[in-house]
């Protein structure tokens, strides 16, 4: 019996929004049934593929199957089977959310039965029928959410789904997300906190400039992620660094903000600091810096994750009107 084919399949697709090249031979593959994550700083080109997966965008050229259906680029396409969320999902806020899930159910010839299933998946039946302009962020996500899931999709597109929401917040949406999943759908949800999908996702796609700059598995990341760099201040600096000279598996270079900054295991840097203590070194403070993951993002997109957060480019606002 041959291979299912992926859910998304994207090769080398290319848009720009004037002199702005948005997506730069981007390519992505999704399994079917699998939670993957589209991680990158705001501006790398990930809102303009969700928005040509929404066909809200056309492409200058590349070619992009969903559920195994090409696109064509010249005509519509056929959405069926797909739902999610570009930016915030928006509401009426001076309906309920309940209220709100109805309208869209008759939009899409659902039975209202329907809206009760979804509001009990996401667990906002409490806030069922309060209005909307009342809700928290967490509570329009997850009315977000319900709404995507009244199409009952085999693709659900989420789009910074975590945006606002407290770590208690957001681990309840990624539950969510792993939950659909094990269902049996397909999700792509985009970010830029590749740690915050860590535990989420099967696999992942790393965009920086409109580029795929990685894909592959988690179990793959983690094993070609840098060890964990952390800060560390002693009595002797200097002499801190030339204990480390010796031994290949730990980086210790100045910090410009004072303190060392040091890239080693979990062990090694163990053994190292017991070193530092047997040359009479002090170890004044040591905090971690970047686990792992954040120093792949580094590697990968030059920016820091705290750092992702910060200035759009021209390809993800007001691209749609």
């Amino acid at each position: 019996m041959p291979d299912a084919p992926p859910a998304i399949a994207a090769h080398g697709l290319v848009k720009h929004f004037g002199d702005v090249r948005a997506l730069d031979r981007f390519d992505i593959e999704v399994d079917a049934g699998t939670v993957h994550g589209l991680v990158g700083p705001n501006g790398a080109g990930k809102t303009t593929f969700l928005r040509v997966l929404f066909d809200l965008v056309a492409v200058d050229d590349g070619s992009l199957a969903v559920l195994g259906v090409e696109r064509d680029p010249d005509g519509s396409a056929d959405l069926a089977g797909v739902a999610g969320f570009v930016e915030d999902p928006r509401f009426y806020s001076y309906l309920t959310g309940r209220r709100n899930l109805e309208l869209l159910a008759d939009l899409d010839g659902v039975e209202w039965d329907r809206v009760d299933e979804v509001l009990e998946v996401v667990r906002l039946g409490d806030g069922a029928d309060r209005k909307v302009g009342g809700y928290s962020s967490g509570m329009r996500q997850r009315l977000g959410m319900a709404a995507a899931l009244l199409r009952s999709p085999r693709v659900l597109l989420l789009d910074e789904p975590t945006v606002g929401l407290d770590p208690a917040g957001a681990r309840e949406v990624l539950l969510l997300v792993r939950e659909m999943a094990a269902g049996g759908g397909t999700v792509l949800i985009s970010s830029h906190h590749m740690t915050e999908l860590e535990g989420a996702c099967d696999g992942v796609t790393v965009v920086a400039a409109g580029r795929s700059v990685w894909h592959g598995s988690m179990e793959r990341l983690r094993a070609e992620a840098p060890a964990p760099a952390h800060r560390l201040w002693t009595s002797d600096d200097a002499r801190a660094m030339e204990l480390a000279a010796g031994d290949p598996a730990v980086g210790v270079i100045a910090d410009p903000e004072g303190g060392l900054t040091v890239s080693a295991e979990g062990d090694v840097l163990d053994g190292y600091v017991l070193v530092l203590g047997r040359a009479g070194v002090a170890v004044r403070r040591l905090e971690l810096l970047m686990t792992p993951l954040e120093s792949m993002f580094l590697a990968l997109t030059g920016e820091r994750e705290e750092e992702a957060v910060a200035g759009d480019r021209p390809d993800e606002v007001g691209a749609i009107t």
